[in-house]
């Protein structure tokens, strides 16, 4: 079924869209969600929320993308998994190390209204700092900091060596951070 029957399903508050999401974006999902939370029992649990929080949000919101949503939904569930349980001592693999590489320009789950402007102003930084960037580049970008692949499947889809990625990922967190510190995000 595609995007746009399964969204209507939603809004009519079918139930039949639980399934038709589960069956299609299930692989999908569960890829983002066991990246971060390498753990299967846990990967299940992220899916199962992220199901019934696209059933909670949809509507009022209508999402233009169905894929980045749902997405989007597994990859905030799983981090807040992520952080409740003390997953760096069960081994909680490539998210500790990407979270690491990322943590100074990351911003609070802060409900306070000045943390949510700034989360919304980084957010249009890193959206116009993503478009501003080659495809291989932000292929890379995308693929270490959001969906949280390890160097060497990066460096195998792009057929670049470890070291090449791993040089690309330095210098884009630089420039980052330079148009986070000249917009003074950070």
């Amino acid at each position: 079924m595609d995007d746009e029957k399964i969204l209507a399903l939603f809004i009519a508050r079918d139930e039949t869209a639980i399934a038709e999401v589960q069956q299609k974006y299930t692989d999908y999902c569960g890829t983002v969600a066991s990246r971060i939370l390498r753990d299967s029992s846990d990967t299940e649990e992220a899916l199962n929320d992220t199901w019934l929080a696209a059933w909670r949000t949809i509507p009022p919101f209508v999402p233009e993308c169905l894929r980045t949503y749902l997405s989007r939904l597994t990859r905030n569930i799983s981090l807040n998994m992520l952080s409740r349980s003390s997953a760096r001592k069960r081994g909680s693999g490539e998210a500790a190390v990407v979270l690491d590489e990322v943590a100074d320009w990351l911003v609070s789950d802060s409900t306070d209204v000045e943390d949510s402007v700034n989360e919304r102003l980084l957010t249009d930084s890193l959206n116009g700092f993503l478009a501003e960037l080659p495809d291989t580049e932000r292929s890379v970008f995308v693929r270490r900091y959001v969906y949280f692949q390890p160097v060497s499947e990066i460096a195998q889809a792009h057929g670049f060596s470890q070291s090449k990625v791993k040089s690309m990922l330095l210098r884009l967190r630089k420039r980052l951070r330079a148009k986070l510190e000249k917009e003074k995000q950070i």
